[in-house]
């Protein structure tokens, strides 16, 4: 896709990839502007594009007693004033058609989770918005089969697609990058490479999904190192307390050095 298709996205002429990160949920207003305000100030000093990445509401739960939200409408008001007063795009995920229009009204991406992104109904409610969709590749589909859910978007005439690699199950509690999966993807649509929740470790006994966070900056230099448009990160100030995914995020302390070296290493491979 064409990222100038995304409003109030900048550094599109640096040759970077580009970035969407943020914490997993929108705990309230002063966190959120707490993250995108260091987001915004890193990524504008390393001229990378981002945008805003905040879950409004999360549907998928392990157990019932896991947080949630704290309101949809509230939720999507927080991400839309952030991103009024720091000039910057947004994305957050939806889980049912109901929703599509819903966060339109509020955000610039629409993303479909990966255990939905075969739900037809919702794919094709989230492409007739016309907002741009990030199709997440399910965790039990190949890179190839991707092709499909693009279809469906672009068949409702939105070509303002990006799909994302999160990772593939291994086994019952694991995940697995095939970076493979990269350039196929890309054959289909612009591709960014999902770092934190790829290296998830669900399905716990304790109902609480694990992770290693300890692998971000390995999984991520593979990803730019391969040739990935953008990447995906959640990152919190304080992971360890965060109200959901804080096993698998990554501490925003970190982000910074982190981007650096990615775009040493994104330097070095517009050389070839």
């Amino acid at each position: 896709m064409n990222l100038q298709n995304i409003p109030n996205i900048k550094n599109l002429d640096s040759n970077n990839f580009f970035v969407l990160a943020g914490p997993c949920a929108i705990e309230g207003e002063e966190m959120a502007f707490k993250i995108a305000e260091r987001l915004v100030t890193i990524t504008n000093r390393l001229q990378i594009p981002f945008v805003f990445k905040g879950s409004f509401k999360k549907a998928n739960r392990s157990r019932i007693d896991s947080f949630t939200g704290i309101g949809d409408e509230k939720a999507l008001k927080i991400l839309e004033k952030v991103s009024k007063e720091f000039n910057v795009p947004t994305v957050t995920d939806i889980h049912e058609s109901s929703d599509a229009e819903m966060a339109a009204a509020y955000v610039d991406i629409l993303q479909i989770p990966a255990f939905l992104v075969r739900q037809t109904d919702l794919v094709v409610a989230a492409a007739k918005t016309g907002k741009t969709v990030n199709l997440k590749k399910g965790q039990f589909m190949s890179p190839e089969s991707m092709k499909h859910a693009v279809q469906k978007v672009l068949d409702c005439q939105n070509e303002n697609i990006m799909v994302t690699d999160r990772g593939t199950m291994f086994g019952y509690q694991d995940m697995i990058v095939d970076f493979r999966g990269i350039p196929a993807m890309q054959q289909h649509a612009t591709t960014v490479l999902d770092i934190t929740h790829s290296l998830q470790q669900p399905n716990q006994a304790s109902g609480v999904t694990g992770g290693r966070p300890d692998l971000i900056e390995t999984v991520a230099k593979a990803g730019i190192a391969v040739g990935v448009d953008g990447i995906f990160i959640e990152t919190h100030f304080d992971p360890a307390n965060a109200k959901s995914d804080g096993a698998n995020m990554l501490h925003l302390d970190y982000f910074e050095s982190l981007m650096e070296k990615l775009v040493a290493i994104r330097q070095t491979v517009n050389k070839f």
